[in-house]
């Protein structure tokens, strides 16, 4: 589970970095169209027209990053190194050492409602 998801953030950081980097690298905003100058054939004049096409910027490719890095952070959160792995495993621990770990410790009386200790 832990490797799956560190290699999802992982994709998804190269993923953004290449798309970024094919869309122009843009050190800007993130832009969905992008002005063309086009000379009058008659005046000789330069116009503007806008050509729709999408340039990942800055905040595409941080926002991109930040979400990689959060899932390879949930990782350390819910199967980190304190916890018990058969929390991040979809199976009941099956080894001997793992029983006898959890097999020792006490278990919590559950009472709704405290004695009264007279």
């Amino acid at each position: 589970m832990r490797r799956t998801f560190r290699r999802l953030a992982l994709a998804l950081a190269l993923a953004a970095i290449a798309t970024w980097l094919a869309t122009g690298a843009s050190r800007g905003w993130t832009k969905t169209s992008v002005e063309k100058r086009t000379p009058d054939p008659v005046t000789g004049l330069e116009g503007i027209t806008y050509e729709k096409r999408f340039v990942a910027g800055v905040d595409f490719l941080g926002a991109a990053l930040l979400a990689a890095g959060a899932l390879a952070g949930r990782t350390s959160s819910v199967c980190g190194f304190r916890t018990n792995r058969a929390i991040c495993s979809l199976s009941a621990p099956t080894s001997p050492s793992n029983a006898a770990t959890t097999a020792s410790i006490p278990q919590r009386r559950k009472t709704r409602f405290p004695t009264p200790s007279t």
